[in-house]
């Protein structure tokens, strides 16, 4: 028998009462929880899983676990600010959208419903390259201030035309990806059933009948593709379950290729993926904007330490604005990353999340989840602003006590 749909309102209480969403989904947990009720089994284990025996994963929720703080007492009033500057724009809150490619199969039509409220809300949405929708789709709703994430193509008239396809839609800042220079086994995700391009194989068919909601979406939407590539391929991958037409296109960056990069985008360009302060100040000295310090949330490789623990040695390394991702799973978990270092924190898995749980209404309601997660705890350690946590009342990080065999 189906579980309940969580957005069907007769599931906790009667068709007639409306569900309050603040009690009922108070954490990225509950969100989570609600999405695994709604998504098939494939779509969720290609968002919610790891590669290998997924402990980088597990070392990433342990080492954020370690940072401690020091609670302040007799501090009186705290009126919060939590407003934040990055790369010259000002945004209402510390954190924003990661990419996530093929964010439409997970839910139809993510990208526009993630556009739309991180529009809405001032913070920075993320395109990913391998997304369902293009940046022509996706770019009217971010005010031509959307980030658009490139996987770098081999092709040289591709990475052009794809450049400009990005800057004439309206992305004013460019995220080279750099730490996928092969593709990852995926395994879990293998096993359970995605195949590439996506297609609905018995299997497949099976999964979507228990999950009718998006089912009847996914009907009306169509069957997902990387729409970005569609120009550029009509190419079908068959030969490994892992790869599809946007491993075609890549290759694997190197010092020139950001150099090219660097000259070809005349818009503000990050670097993600970045996991040693030794890179830094190379990173820094070919020009690039902000470094994005992440183990791609342990989807690329296993025995990746945990993001944060890269982050205060890169934060020493250069002057740099430091965007972080990895792991984060609450509000103070953002305010963790921004003690040691960051200046911005990304989140991909969370808003897909919200997004699968809740639909239109998810984008809004985690990101007041996280507003009111951030204020509840700066006013624990007695600080208006999260930046003010840097370098104080931090007791511990532990990360020399944390057991590293995942």
């Amino acid at each position: 028998m189906n579980a309940p749909d969580p957005l069907d309102t007769g599931a906790f209480g009667g068709a007639n009462r409306p569900m309050d969403l603040h009690s009922r989904y108070m954490t990225i947990k509950d969100l989570r929880d609600a999405a695994r009720l709604r998504v098939p089994h494939f779509a969720w284990a290609y968002l919610d899983t790891a590669t290998g025996t997924e402990a980088t994963l597990r070392r990433n929720r342990r080492a954020l676990d370690a940072v401690l703080f020091e609670p302040s007492i007799l501090h009186g009033e705290v009126a919060p600010n939590l407003t934040t500057t990055l790369l010259g724009r000002d945004y209402a809150l510390p954190f924003g959208v990661a990419p996530v490619g093929q964010s439409g199969l997970l839910w139809p039509g993510a990208e526009t419903l993630l556009a739309k409220g991180a529009t809405k809300a001032a913070l920075p949405y993320t395109l990913s390259t391998v997304a369902n929708a293009t940046p022509e789709e996706v770019g009217p709703h971010l005010n031509g201030h959307g980030w658009f994430q490139l996987y770098p193509p081999r092709d040289v008239d591709m990475r052009r035309d794809m450049l400009a396809r990005a800057r004439d839609s309206g992305f004013d800042t460019l995220v080279l990806t750099v730490d996928v220079p092969v593709a990852s086994r995926r395994e879990a995700q293998v096993k359970g059933g995605l195949v590439q391009p996506p297609r609905l194989t018995p299997r497949i068919l099976a999964q979507c009948v228990q999950r009718p909601t998006w089912s009847i979406a996914r009907a009306r939407a169509g069957m997902p593709r990387m729409k970005t590539l569609d120009k550029y391929t009509q190419e079908t991958v068959t030969r490994d379950p892992t790869a599809h037409v946007g491993y075609l296109l890549r290759t694997a960056p190197d010092w020139d290729y950001l150099q090219w990069i660097r000259d070809a985008w005349d818009g503000k360009l990050i670097v993600k993926g970045v996991m040693r302060a030794s890179d830094a100040p190379r990173l820094e000295a070919a020009g690039v904007d902000a470094i994005w310090v992440s183990n791609h949330a342990g989807r690329q490789f296993d025995a990746a330490p945990a993001a944060i623990e890269a982050l205060a040695p890169i934060r020493a390394a250069t002057t740099l604005p430091l965007i972080f991702d990895s792991g984060i799973e609450s509000g103070l978990d953002i305010l963790r990353a921004i003690a040691l270092g960051a200046d911005f924190v990304m989140m991909g898995r969370a808003w897909h999340y919200a997004v699968c749980a809740l639909g239109a209404r998810g984008p809004a309601h985690l990101t007041e989840l996280l507003r009111r997660d951030i204020i509840a705890n700066i006013g624990q350690l007695g600080v208006a602003h999260p930046r003010a946590l840097r370098g104080k009342q931090i007791v511990e990080t532990a990360f020399m006590g944390l057991k590293r065999d995942g």
